[in-house]
């Protein structure tokens, strides 16, 4: 359920709710908004619990939340959140943001090449996988632990935040040190413990639809990060598994629309992933621009045909740059700013 606070409460008002919500059992999660604060409130309840709340100073009014998840729904903040990602840099506000760079981090000169362009070109983050989960075990798997020193160094050298995919509850405080936003990819999206330890940490998380989840069953992982403490999580529409074999994935685009509809976390998509084919990503980008997507996940490489994960979907940095030389257009007609 969530209580929504009287205009004007004062803050040992709001304070006095937080602690009788907790007096009966609750686990209370306040939220405030521009407009109203309110408080989302999670455990059993039950009537008499209800009308203790309903007779305390300063709550308006009480709403059931129907729906399976409770905090990340519009139902608690009909407000899009914004989170911030670096000191000035912020996702789900005005500003596009495209996050960009290799699959996987290969070497050093690999990386620091490639985070070179991405910055010279507007991209706003650096990513790249220092962990990398494969279908087939006898594929390059990242250069996991060492790959860690690498991604380090050219981030100060840059100056860019990082994006990084985590895969193990004991890779997290590893990262913690690089990883500016925790990914979580779409093989890891129900993996609960691993949520719920990111929920614990400091740091934004991307959470990545799996290839065969609903746009409920994302939400529904998403809340087991939020439910414990981390309010900061992106959510990522990177391509589910369909019959059609044109592409890698197929492209939800409509996602987007019901994510931003039913949520109020900011929403990225990632091009790549979802067609794998370098000459679809650019139009797919523009498509998310449209559809309301607050970011992008794009894979460019210096060399495609030598990269050892997902060539075919990188772009090259010529391609790379004109696409960002393309969207400000784009995101200026959708009321966006790059």
């Amino acid at each position: 359920m969530v209580i929504i606070v009287e205009s004007g409460a004062d803050e040992q008002i709001v304070e006095d709710l937080i602690g009788k919500v907790r007096s009966l059992g609750f686990k209370p999660h306040p939220i405030y908004g521009v407009e109203k604060t309110v408080i989302a409130v999670v455990g059993e309840k039950t009537q008499d619990k209800v009308e203790v709340l309903q007779t305390m100073p300063g709550v308006q009014q009480i709403i059931p939340i129907l729906k399976p998840y409770k905090l990340v729904g519009r139902e608690v903040k009909t407000e899009s959140s914004v989170i911030e990602i670096a000191d000035g840099l912020e996702i789900g506000g005005e500003r596009f943001i495209v996050m960009a760079g290799p699959c996987a981090v290969e070497s050093y000169d690999q990386f620091a090449e490639i985070a070179q362009y991405v910055k010279e070109a507007g991209g706003h983050v650096l990513r790249g996988g220092i962990f990398k989960p494969r279908t087939s075990p006898h594929e390059f798997q990242g250069l996991r632990e060492e790959g860690v020193p690498i991604a380090r160094a050219v981030k100060e050298e840059t100056g860019l935040p990082f994006v990084t995919e985590v895969v193990d509850v004991r890779d997290i405080e590893m990262l913690h040190e690089v990883a500016d936003i925790y990914q979580v990819g779409a093989r890891n999206m129900q993996n609960f413990a691993l949520l719920t330890e990111l929920g614990k940490v400091d740091r934004p998380v991307m959470l990545k639809r799996a290839m065969s989840a609903t746009v409920e069953d994302l939400l529904q992982a998403a809340e087991y990060v939020v439910v414990e403490g981390n309010d900061d999580v992106i959510l990522c529409e990177r391509g589910i598994r369909t019959f059609e074999t044109a592409t890698r994935n197929t492209l939800d685009i409509s996602a987007v629309i019901a994510l931003k509809r039913f949520s109020h976390l900011p929403v990225v998509v990632d091009p790549s992933h979802s067609s794998g084919h370098d000459w679809m990503v650019p139009s797919l980008c523009k498509a998310a621009v449209a559809a309301g997507a607050d970011g992008l996940l794009v894979e460019t490489h210096r060399r495609p045909q030598e990269a050892m994960v997902d060539g075919y979907q990188s772009l090259t940095p010529p391609v790379f740059e004109e696409l960002m030389g393309e969207l400000p257009a784009f995101c200026e007609a959708a009321g966006r700013v790059l």
